[in-house]
């Protein structure tokens, strides 16, 4: 997408995990514990992939887009499908996506990275407030100057 920005990517620590795991250090249990609301998102709104799943390596991990934003109100924190977040872009300045793998055999669950969608993004101006933005600006700088006198 083209106004995707800020990303962070988690797979170091997904390595670090998995290096814990085949230590032994840390139990499976302690992995592998998608909560059923997890569950049932992956299965409903999430992006089958073509990899496997690091602990089972029997079933195909699943993607699910979770969305917070001041201007989604309601609507924060739900999980949606990929296709759904070009639209949300456009629509919206800005709000956060989380990506989560989800395994639905082993209940392995990792963020996989976090980024930025919105207008805000895009270069130039695209909701034509641009003028007001440039006035407001300006009148801003012009009340700071007649303070400082």
């Amino acid at each position: 997408m083209r106004t995707q920005r800020q990303v962070v990517d988690y797979s170091l620590q997904k390595r670090a995990v998995l290096r814990e795991l085949l230590a032994g250090r840390v139990g499976t249990y302690d992995v592998c514990d998608a909560s059923p609301y997890l569950k049932n998102a992956a299965r409903f709104h999430g992006e089958p992939t073509d990899r496997r799943c690091p602990i089972c390596r029997s079933e195909n991990l699943t993607l699910v887009h979770y969305i917070y934003g001041d201007e989604l109100k309601q609507s924060a924190g739900q999980a949606r499908t990929l296709t759904e977040l070009p639209v949300l872009a456009m629509t919206l300045r800005e709000f956060q996506v989380f990506v989560v793998e989800v395994c639905l055999g082993c209940d392995w669950n990792h963020l996989v990275e976090q980024y930025l969608l919105g207008r805000d993004g895009l270069t130039g101006d695209s909701d034509g407030n641009g003028e007001q933005d440039v006035a407001a600006a300006e009148g801003v700088g012009r009340r700071r100057r007649e303070a400082q006198r």
